[in-house]
């Protein structure tokens, strides 16, 4: 699996989501034709193959009406300084990257700087393989606890 490609600049792991595994697997296509239902927005359409294949044009944009040329400010912002990923840049980590930025409340979002270090860290595919492998899994299915 290429890596880079799933994993945003911002440090989600598009190859865990729901809406990138939609195609391979059961749980994660009921998961998605049930989000089709809840918003009018067709699965075809909520399928995703990650920010860079979609050129920070993110098909779940569309549930929140954003308009077929809103691109991910993380993405536009990567992309004019040319960097792979966020925790590269000298301003890391910035307001883009706050939790309110990009609707926390209701998504996932609130692991990418967590990814972002551990990236940093650990190199991008010791990352995926390891932690990354296992952060959706912990994240929606476990209790938390700390240490």
């Amino acid at each position: 699996m290429d890596y880079k490609q799933m994993t945003a600049p911002c440090g989600l792991d598009c190859f865990n989501c729901q809406l990138y595994l939609a195609d391979k697997d059961d749980k994660a296509k009921a998961a998605l034709d049930k989000l089709a239902q809840l918003t009018g927005v067709a699965p075809e359409d909520l399928q995703c193959r990650g920010c860079r294949a979609h050129l920070g044009k993110i098909p779940v944009f569309k549930i929140y009406s954003l308009g077929d040329d809103y691109v991910c400010g993380v993405w536009r912002c990567i992309t004019e300084k040319g960097h792979d990923f966020c925790h590269e840049c000298g301003d890391f980590p910035c307001e883009l990257l706050h939790p309110y930025a990009d609707r926390a409340d209701r998504l996932p979002h609130n692991t990418k700087v967590y990814n972002l270090c551990q990236i940093k860290k650990m190199g991008l595919e010791q990352w995926a393989k390891g932690p990354g492998a296992e952060a959706r899994r912990i994240y929606f299915q476990n209790k938390w606890t700390l240490g």
